[in-house]
């Protein structure tokens, strides 16, 4: 959650009057649905899980588009605000102790909150939890789960059993958010700033193994959003591609590929952008990457089609303005200052172009999992901003999560950020009771017209990048182990083929264009070409180059490198005929790809040679000749068919 706490110049604040609740009124629990909640409770059951991703869709298992309507369930992440003792209420956020479990079990049974759910119209829950979460073996108080008291005796892990299981069996998905490492409320300074902040890189990763593991028959636990709101912390920022320990995209990854080998090959892999980077402080360099580095590196994971990327956006905050007030603010533009028109090309800008932009190796469905304002917001230019923004979604037919979901409504405590708030007696009110000013815009959201039914099969394209490491992303090419000892090797997804490579820098392109689809034979091992034995007699496609070609009947999936010279090709046999044609695409003085950028610019700044989407790559060419290192330098492309 990016409303933050101001304790440094660096920490980013959430302004004083947002964390006030106001003494709404009760109301009673079977209150009118929103619109876009009259058929709900129907909508968050008609799907088949799992969940994967078509071009810029998730879809369900039949291939009908599954858009994600969400709201964020917190409190097991945490809502201790890190000074003052936690056994007190008032130094949790807004008052309200979590006990580390979902917020809301102790003041409405789940039936009743799984059913005020639904007249929201979700049909999804973004559910945060802590890595400490997982490891905490003392049960939740007795009146953490008053309302719930088959609850008690359990362990906040247990507690969040519970809650999944009851989520899920009310038909809705679920996506396990790590929104913490400790049981804190997030964010600043908070000692959560990064995946590996407060523990290893590799405890992490087996947390998330462990979590995969734990749901991975419960077919609607669908998701696996790997950490939140990845941002600076007080000497070091996080970086997006560096190869060292603070590079987020490498530990996303990593990760996420651990996830889907070790843990459920089910789940989708979400990926945020970088919330924050710099000293926020007029004259020092300070911004929101979010997922603009994703333009230039993208990421390609063991299943392709399980990626999502996600992206916050809070109107007090701003794509240089770090949110705080007071200390630590500077006189960069708020969101919620831009105008309509200046909004939405920020909002492209920064994340929604990842959808937007199709054909692309970056092309993925974008999830905006955190958005949200006051209830008790009385300014005209936040409300304006909430409008604005939410129009933006629903033009789109972007996917979202509004945050938070639960909150209490007590005398001078609760959030009023809550789209459903409780008393401790259960009485509700919120946006479900016709009073809440949000309710125009949510509903226009929430019942946007938007894709329905079969989502068409899309071309994909997917970049390797062996900068810092391998990029074998092939999971039977892993199992028969190390193919090219001491080399930095790249290979396409089970499923894909090579399409294209840079002349130099390493990187490639993958692809399954429907035109060919899946080529490989169900069986028989890859096979590592390190000579020109299958250049037949009469068939010197680069003159005077040496060629790592494949066997007729086999197309490549790879390739190595020791230092930049070319050391081997990966070849694989196909499950049908292939063509025999002959095209050579050099690339060793400039770009030779296809008409139309099918797939995009996989490798800014080095020469790249792509063969046509009709077409598959047979064979690598270079020379070691004076004045020339061995990089790539010429594709033999053959028709598919």
């Amino acid at each position: 959650m990016i409303r933050l706490l101001l304790r440094t110049a660096l920490t980013l604040a959430l302004p004083a009057a947002l964390l006030v609740a106001p003494a709404a009124s009760a109301a009673p629990s079977a209150a009118p649905a929103t619109a876009a909640g009259a058929a709900a409770s129907s909508l968050s059951a008609e799907w088949t899980a799992p969940l994967s991703t078509r071009g810029r869709y998730i879809v369900d298992a039949t291939g009908a588009r599954f858009k994600l309507r969400a709201g964020n369930w917190d409190g097991a992440q945490g809502s201790w605000t890190g000074s003052g003792s936690a056994a007190d209420p008032a130094n949790h956020h807004s008052g309200q102790d979590s006990h580390g479990i979902p917020l809301g079990l102790d003041r409405a049974q789940l039936p009743t909150l799984m059913a005020d759910f639904h007249r929201l119209g979700l049909n999804s829950i973004r559910l945060p939890f802590s890595n400490e979460m997982i490891r905490t073996t003392a049960p939740v108080p007795d009146d953490a789960v008053a309302a719930n008291p088959q609850l008690r005796g359990l362990t906040p892990l247990q507690v969040y059993d519970a809650v999944v299981r009851a989520l899920t069996a009310d038909g809705f998905a679920v996506i396990l958010n790590n929104h913490t490492n400790t049981t804190r409320w997030c964010c600043g300074l908070d000692g959560n700033e990064r995946w590996n902040s407060s523990q290893s890189t590799a405890q992490w990763e087996d947390d998330w193994v462990f979590m995969a593991r734990r749901y991975r028959d419960n077919k609607r636990v669908v998701g696996a959003d790997l950490y939140n709101e990845v941002r600076r912390d007080y000497l070091d920022d996080p970086n997006w591609g560096l190869g060292d320990a603070h590079d987020w995209y490498a530990a996303a990854q990593h990760a996420g590929d651990r996830i889907l080998a070790e843990g459920s090959p089910d789940l989708l892999i979400v990926v945020e952008g970088i919330n924050w980077t710099g000293i926020p402080a007029d004259g020092l360099p300070h911004g929101r990457p979010t997922l603009t580095p994703v333009r230039t590196l993208s990421h390609t994971l063991v299943a392709s089609h399980k990626l999502v990327y996600s992206a916050h956006f809070y109107g007090y905050t701003g794509p240089n303005h770090s949110g705080a007030t007071g200390l630590g603010e500077t006189h960069d533009a708020r969101y919620q200052d831009l105008s309509r028109d200046e909004l939405h090309r920020v909002l492209d800008q920064q994340a929604l172009y990842v959808a937007a932009e199709n054909g692309q190796h970056f092309t993925a469905p974008v999830w905006v999992s955190e958005f949200g304002i006051g209830a008790d917001e009385g300014a005209a230019a936040p409300r304006t901003w909430f409008g604005n923004f939410t129009d933006r979604l629903a033009a789109l037919d972007t996917d979202f999560a509004y945050w938070p979901l639960v909150g209490w409504n007590d005398p001078g405590r609760g959030d009023s950020w809550a789209l459903l708030r409780y008393t401790a007696a259960g009485s509700r009110s919120g946006l479900l009771d016709g009073t809440d000013w949000r309710a125009d815009a949510w509903n226009r959201l929430a019942a946007a017209p938007g894709l329905t039914g079969p989502v068409s099969a899309a071309d994909s394209w997917h970049m390797l990048t062996t900068d810092h490491a391998d990029a074998v992303q092939s999971l039977r090419v892993r199992a028969a182990g190390d193919w090219d000892g001491g080399a930095r090797k790249a290979v396409c997804p089970d499923g894909e083929r090579l399409a294209g490579v840079a002349h130099t820098g390493g990187r490639g392109l993958c692809t399954d264009t429907a035109t060919g689809g899946d080529l490989r034979a169900a069986t028989g091992e890859a096979v590592v070409v390190r000579d020109e034995h299958n250049v037949p007699a009469g068939g010197d496609w680069a003159s005077g180059y040496t060629k790592y070609q494949c066997a007729q009947g086999q197309y490549l999936i790879g390739y190595s490198l020791r230092g930049s010279r070319v050391s081997a090709v990966l070849c694989a046999t196909a499950r049908r005929p292939l063509g025999t044609g002959t095209r050579t695409v050099w690339f060793d003085r400039g770009d030779n790809r296809p008409s139309a950028d099918p797939g995009g610019e996989f490798a800014h700044g080095a020469y790249k040679g792509q063969c046509a989407p009709t077409e598959y790559a047979a064979g690598l060419a270079f020379t070691t000749r004076i004045g020339s290192s061995g990089t790539p330098d010429a594709l033999l492309c053959r028709p598919l068919s």
